[in-house]
């Protein structure tokens, strides 16, 4: 691979990470979901879109997507489309608080005593785990 450097003094523009967006059928279903679990407060929001966010932080977006369709995790038929790791102190009690915030368990767990895959209300996998 050849690297090219530039004779002009401008420096290359820094990127930075700024959010992740999932698709959804119900953006501010998910940003509620979202919103109570991490402290964060919607940015920004419109019919099809909702950005989550502290200011200066990286955030979370929810895109309205008309023909949705669930991921069926573990079954391929409909492969996730994202994966977040929450790390958490306790894992019963942090699965108790998701599961009421409207998180479902689905019954595949490859390893409850270290991590717990939970399901968003759009169906989308997360994690909680211990070691984070």
């Amino acid at each position: 691979m050849t690297t090219q450097t530039s004779s002009s003094s401008s420096s290359a523009p820094a990127f930075r990470f700024a959010a992740i967006t999932f698709d959804c059928a119900d953006p501010k279903e998910m940003a509620d979901f979202y919103g109570e679990l991490l402290g964060m407060s919607v940015l920004f929001s419109d019919d099809d879109f909702v950005f989550l966010g502290k200011e200066g932080s990286t955030g979370l977006g929810f895109n309205r997507l008309a023909d949705y369709r669930r991921p069926t995790w573990p079954d391929p038929e409909q492969e996730k489309q994202a994966h977040i790791e929450l790390g958490v102190d306790d894992l019963d009690a942090a699965e108790k608080r998701l599961l009421e915030l409207g998180a479902t368990k689905p019954g595949f767990q490859s390893g409850e005593d270290r991590w717990r895959v939970l399901l968003d209300p759009a169906g989308h996998p997360f994690c909680i785990t211990t070691l984070v």
